[in-house]
């Protein structure tokens, strides 16, 4: 058993894709000491689990960078850094902006010139000037990069998407040097033309990326930057950073909460649109959790800080998000098997096609005969070897699977983004591909379905006795109870505006009730039996209503004063507000849900009656749940999701083939699941499984025509009817479609009612 001792984090601003992320994991796996390998192609960084004895940081940039890509930077610190990522992709940005302008002015020229040289009038010097201003595009500020890195791949044994590019950029320029010592067709203009595009096509990619990313971004740079702390007596600003679990923040309104705390004075409303997606602003008072990032509307706080650092909410946020963009889909394997044999192929059948034109052009050419009547760069006069260059560079430059790459992180970037702006954190790319199978979702009751707080539901006074009456001898007694129970009858008093008064000689019988004296009344609260036994009179007329509010799933106790029955209080766990509204939309979806509970039967049917349960399984101990779920995968085939909340809940979400947890809940419950509805909500079920399916169904829309764009235009080129600077052109659109076709993800979830808004 292998243990990841510390972990290092290599910026790779060249990983653009898939394909070269797993030209990237090839050659660090080859490495000993390497435990875990996680690639993120938004954020372009390669996280590594370094075992004991493992390489150290030097090593592993040697690797990467002996894979033919540059790392821009190391780190060791797991901490999310915002404006550290922002400026690395920034620059990156820059950078391929820079390439680009150094390309494209000679290029713009080399085409400038060479439509008069070609169609009216040749231009003394011509091909000297051509191979001066083409030079810096192949060679140097422009192509340089792109040649390093092909060198290094071929070099590691491994063939990235570069090495197409090289060898569909550098031939067309050396062959077109035979022009000063033999007349005959230039390629050094295709040469420049190939790499201009190239460059073209990573600056929009990078460009279109990292609007993909943003998301992202956003959370990372929101984070106050400074925070107002009480030190010695005084109220002293430090940074964030140095912030220590313990410390009291001070917050005023419109500052951001530093870092995440509980309130220890002070009351306001908080925007936690942020963390939640939720528009309308949260009440806070002593006692409340606050999330860092946040934003104090309108009083002034004192907040005890309890996270700092990569322990925060919102560092917990990121990496989800971090660990979903980068996670791997299994329908990717498919892609992956296919572009790791693609470049090798394309390189063959490159070579194939320049044999073929050698060798049998007579054979071929009525292929361009027959294109000459609707593409206009066909050429059926040109000779035999200008025919077989441009087919052979032409099959390189078009079947560059870049778009094969984008096609699964692209999707996954944008739908890992949309869902962290609307509270929902996706782990894994697997659950986006397991979920769109889901037949049966299983429901934990308690903090699922129900808020998990007893309230009081009903007061029904006996014959003659007036409801204020009752409910203040009951609220009296039990304000000297600490039971859940005694709390929600005093906290329902409070709410319909009835006060408690003086007890004295409380006392509590265990589990059955209390009693105690109000007003020389002697008062005694609690279940039948109890009252029996003390000999209560008027017991037989509270009967029907006692087993009708059972029936409901409710705790009724009754109260008596002075041996006379005076009537029932009933508490319940009542539903949260969303329940039937989330219930309704899984039965839309066609899911079976089924509540899975360690409460007694009857409380738990009367709630699945509420709600529109299908199936109830009641009495379940936790250790059962796992069980219980393991059981419901044979019945309907491994398709079973679970959410829950709690700590019992843990292992069963680990067993569902999707767990899903409430944010609210415990810690572990969130750790054990692939997704994490932030609100708590459970309609977020719902909205989650919409934006896996739409996700999901861009993976498969981009491999579709990734893989069909190559299918039909490498035939093509190898047949002459591509010329290759039209190759570059299309296989840079075809990337750019891909991260289009992503980017509509964004449009459809634009369109949608911000969460939290009224109609």
């Amino acid at each position: 058993m292998t243990t990841t001792t510390k972990r290092i984090t290599l910026t790779v601003p060249g990983m653009g894709s898939d394909h070269c992320a797993g030209i990237v994991r090839t050659t660090l796996q080859r490495l000993g000491g390497v435990a875990e390998i996680q690639t993120n192609i938004a954020s372009h960084r390669v996280s590594i689990g370094v075992e004991q004895g493992g390489p150290d940081a030097d090593v592993l940039k040697q690797a990467v960078e002996g894979a033919g890509y540059d790392v821009a930077s190391v780190s060791s610190d797991t901490e999310a850094d915002g404006e550290a990522d922002a400026a690395i992709e920034e620059g990156y940005l820059r950078q391929a902006r820079k390439r680009l302008w150094i390309a494209g002015v000679p290029t713009t020229l080399i085409m400038i010139l060479m439509m008069p040289h070609m169609f009216w009038q040749p231009i003394p010097g011509y091909l000297a000037i051509v191979a001066l201003l083409a030079f810096p595009v192949v060679f140097l500020h422009g192509g340089a990069a792109t040649h390093r890195s092909s060198w290094r791949s071929l070099k590691n044994g491994t063939f990235n998407m570069d090495v197409l590019i090289s060898m569909g950029s550098l031939p067309p320029y050396l062959i077109g040097l035979i022009g000063f010592v033999y007349p005959m067709t230039s390629f050094i203009e295709m040469a420049a033309t190939i790499m201009t595009f190239h460059l073209l096509g990573r600056y929009l990619e990078a460009l279109a990326k990292g609007r993909a990313s943003q998301a992202i971004r956003r959370l990372l740079t929101l984070g106050a930057k400074t925070a107002r702390v009480e030190r010695d007596g005084e109220e002293v600003e430090v940074p964030v950073k140095e912030l220590e679990p313990g410390d009291i923040m001070i917050v005023r309104p419109g500052d951001k909460i530093p870092t995440d705390g509980e309130v220890v004075d002070g009351e306001s409303h908080l925007d936690e649109s942020i963390a939640t997606g939720e528009s309308i602003p949260v009440y806070k008072g002593p006692g409340d959790s606050v999330i860092g990032a946040t934003i104090n509307k309108e009083g002034r706080l004192r907040v005890k800080a309890t996270r700092v650092g990569g322990d925060t909410f919102l560092s917990q946020v990121v990496r989800l998000i971090d660990q979903a963009q980068g996670s791997r889909v299994p329908i990717q394997e498919f892609a992956d098997r296919m572009t790791g044999r693609f470049v090798p192929a394309v390189l063959l059948i490159s070579l194939a096609s320049l044999v073929a034109w050698l060798l049998f052009p007579d054979a071929l050419r009525p292929i361009l005969d027959w294109g000459a009547n609707f593409l206009p760069w066909v050429n059926p006069q040109a000779s035999t070897p200008v025919l077989a260059l441009i087919a052979a560079i032409a099959v390189l430059v078009i079947a560059c699977p870049c778009a094969l790459g984008l096609a699964t992180p692209t999707a996954l970037m944008v739908g890992s983004g949309i869902g962290a702006e609307r509270g929902i954190l996706i782990r894994s790319g697997e659950a986006i591909q397991t979920f769109k199978d889901i037949k049966v979702m299983v429901l934990d009751k308690t903090g699922t379905i129900t808020r998990g707080e007893p309230k009081l539901t009903e007061v029904v006074a006996a014959e003659g006795i007036n409801e204020n009456e009752l409910l203040t001898l009951a609220a009296s007694v039990e304000n000297a109870s600490e039971h859940p129970i005694a709390r929600a009858i005093v906290d329902g008093a409070s709410e319909r505006g009835v006060k408690p008064g003086e007890v004295s000689e409380f006392r509590s019988t265990g589990a059955r009730g209390v009693s105690g004296k109000v007003d020389e009344r002697h008062v005694l609260i609690g279940n039948r039996m109890l009252l029996e036994e003390a000999g209560t009179q008027g017991l037989e007329a509270l009967d029907e209503t006692l087993r009708v509010l059972e029936g409901k799933g409710r705790t009724a106790v009754i109260v008596a004063a002075d041996g006379q029955a005076m009537g029932i209080v009933a508490v319940a766990d009542t539903l949260k507000e969303e329940s039937i509204e989330a219930i309704r939309g899984m039965h839309a979806l066609g899911l079976h849900v089924v509540m899975i509970t360690g409460d007694n039967e009857r409380a738990a049917r009367a709630v699945a009656e509420e709600v529109g349960i299908d199936e109830v399984q009641a009495g379940v101990l936790p250790e059962g749940k796992v069980d219980a779920i393991r059981k419901l995968q044979e019945r309907h085939g491994n398709h079973v999701a679970m959410v829950g909340d709690g700590i019992n809940d843990a292992a069963a979400l680990k067993q569902a083939n999707v767990g899903i947890a409430i944010g609210a809940g415990a810690d572990v419950a969130i750790e054990a699941a692939d997704v994490t509805l932030v609100r708590g909500e459970l309609t977020g079920v719902v909205e989650a499984m919409h934006l896996s399916r739409a996700t999901f169904g861009k993976i498969v829309q981009n491999l579709l025509w990734a893989s069909g764009y190559n299918v039909a235009a490498i035939p093509m080129a190898a047949a002459g009817l591509l010329h290759p600077m039209i190759g570059v052109i299309a296989m840079t659109a075809s990337s750019l479609s891909v991260i289009g076709n992503s980017l509509l993800l964004k449009r459809r979830y634009a369109r949608l009612q911000p969460r939290g808004e009224d109609s």
